[in-house]
């Protein structure tokens, strides 16, 4: 039964795979037998990272310039999965959020990840291979002062349907859409918003889940591996909350 869930024979790049859910998904894709490319924009972490797993490599790259991500790909011979996780956050609501900032965020979360899919495309279409998208609950329903982040995780989301109904027959897309998770981008988020009463904030992010604490990186890596999997075979397009009962709510 656990052959199903084997990533043997196969080779899985991941994008922000240097810390948190992506590097998370990285180990587990490796266990799984999968050999793992890990990029990320902090080189010296996915080295360091690709270092401690088998068959691991690792790229430099920052997925909003096109030429690093053409590169990139140029040292790519195969391809069986394209993970984007990559991305970065935001606080604010539309009068708060400047112009630059809501463009940075795009360029990131959704320029990068159209980058990224758009020079994997060739060698997944090869391989009858997988897109899974790291999205989030909040391109689903609206959360208080992420007007930008809303933005562009409901665009990362409505392109992984489109990629499904372009390219049914030749590739899955899917995405996940994770409430809030106990990683490095929560806490750069408190570092930078709630650097003075960080534990009221972080107790607050707990209860934002009914379930009553934030979820974990390895929570999400393992739904990853079930969707990139065999066992997923028949699984294209869909869009999978994780978030401990946020949006059921």
């Amino acid at each position: 039964m656990s052959d199903v869930f084997r990533l043997d024979g196969q080779t899985a790049l991941i994008t922000g795979g240097a810390s948190g859910i992506g590097e998370a998904t990285a180990r587990l894709f490796a266990e799984a037998g999968a050999k793992v490319v890990i990029v990320d924009v902090d080189e010296a972490r996915a080295k360091a990272c690709a270092a401690s797993l088998p068959e691991a490599v690792s790229f430099g790259c920052d997925i909003t310039d096109e030429s690093q991500v053409a590169r990139l790909f140029a040292s790519i011979q195969t391809l069986n999965i394209l993970v984007n996780c990559a991305g970065i956050g935001l606080v604010g609501n539309v009068e708060e959020t400047a112009a630059a900032d809501f463009q940075r965020l795009f360029r990131v979360n959704v320029d990068g990840t159209y980058l990224m899919t758009k020079a994997a495309l060739p060698l997944l279409r090869k391989a009858h291979g997988n897109v899974l998208n790291i999205g989030s609950v909040a391109g689903l329903v609206g959360v208080k002062r992420r007007f930008a982040y809303c933005a562009t995780k409901g665009a990362v989301i409505a392109m992984t349907r489109q990629l499904a109904v372009d390219y049914p027959t030749e590739i899955r897309a899917n995405c996940i859409a994770p409430g809030t998770v106990d990683s490095p981008f929560v806490e750069g988020y408190l570092e930078k918003y709630h650097s003075h009463e960080k534990e009221k904030v972080r107790a607050e992010l707990n209860q934002r889940q009914p379930i009553g604490r934030l979820g974990r990186p390895d929570e999400i890596a393992k739904l990853a591996l079930y969707i990139c999997s065999p066992a997923a075979e028949f699984m294209n397009g869909s869009i999978v909350t994780l978030d401990g009962g946020w949006t059921a709510a």
